[in-house]
């Protein structure tokens, strides 16, 4: 009976053993990546298929906030993510202390005004409120588009760094009011006017064609905050980071994202 024991036991250790090794096998051809919904869930999804030539599974996570896509990615339970520009994930590492990368610059996505109480700049009263980011880098790209427009005036060489403390004028008076991006379109209707993050614009169904004024094209924001693909320092070179990479830098990424948001997002490839 004991011998009958033993070899169960060892033919159970041998099966576990085996089932745990396929497990693993299995789990490292799937590349799990959180992305906001729009455009980076529906850009992720378009290279699938390319993705699966390679011998892997793309599996897309959606997310609607900033902050839990960078920290899963840093715990491991996302290999990567695809929501962010690099100066929010220099600020993010530098005050959570987590060891994200990029890999590459994927898209853009123009900031807009959008009218909320006020139809148009020039009919912005004394005083008006204006909605911005509240998160310091895109808190301070919507400060340097108000003053593209010419509604204010930063101190010289606040840059990406802009908060309001560096605002030197401000002819109408503008009540800045700093709300969660994730939140912007569902407050337009109580603000003056809004300046919303490009994917949370589309998520609203704004259209860029109707925005009271758009980031320039030839400006800093183009290239300062381009979209990018990260990973946990370390992954950056992985093979799992070339597939992903290739699959985005692609052709068929870029017809993609010209024919479905009609300047809405811009490659940057």
């Amino acid at each position: 009976m004991k011998k009958f024991l033993s070899v169960a036991l060892a033919a159970f250790i041998v099966l576990s053993a085996i089932a745990l090794c396929s497990c693993s096998k299995n789990d490292d051809k799937v590349i799990k990546v959180g992305a906001s919904v729009t455009p980076h869930a529906e850009i992720l999804n378009v290279i699938k298929d390319e993705v699966a030539k390679q011998g892997y599974t793309l599996e897309v996570v959606e997310y609607e906030d900033y902050v839990i896509p960078n920290t899963a990615t840093e715990s491991g339970e996302l290999f990567a993510n695809y929501f962010q520009h690099q100066p929010y994930l220099t600020d993010f590492n530098a005050n959570n202390g987590t060891h994200l990368v990029a890999v590459c610059a994927v898209h853009y996505e123009p900031y807009a005004i959008y009218a909320g109480k006020t139809a148009s700049l020039d009919a912005l009263a004394d005083g008006a409120k204006v909605s911005v980011p509240n998160d310091a880098t895109n808190e301070a790209r919507a400060l340097l588009l108000l003053e593209q427009v010419g509604l204010l005036k930063l101190k010289e060489g606040a840059g990406i760094a802009a908060t309001k403390l560096d605002i030197v004028e401000n002819p109408k008076n503008l009540e800045i009011v700093e709300i969660e991006a994730a939140q912007l379109v569902r407050t337009l209707a109580d603000v003056d006017i809004s300046i919303i993050n490009g994917n949370y614009a589309l998520q609203g169904n704004l259209n860029i064609a109707d925005a009271l004024a758009v980031e320039a094209a030839d400006g800093v924001a183009a290239t300062t905050y381009a979209n990018i693909l990260v990973v946990k320092e370390g992954n950056e070179n992985s093979e799992k980071a070339t597939v992903l990479k290739n699959a985005l830098l692609s052709e068929t990424v870029e017809n993609y994202i010209n024919n479905t948001y009609a300047g809405k997002v811009v490659p940057s490839f």
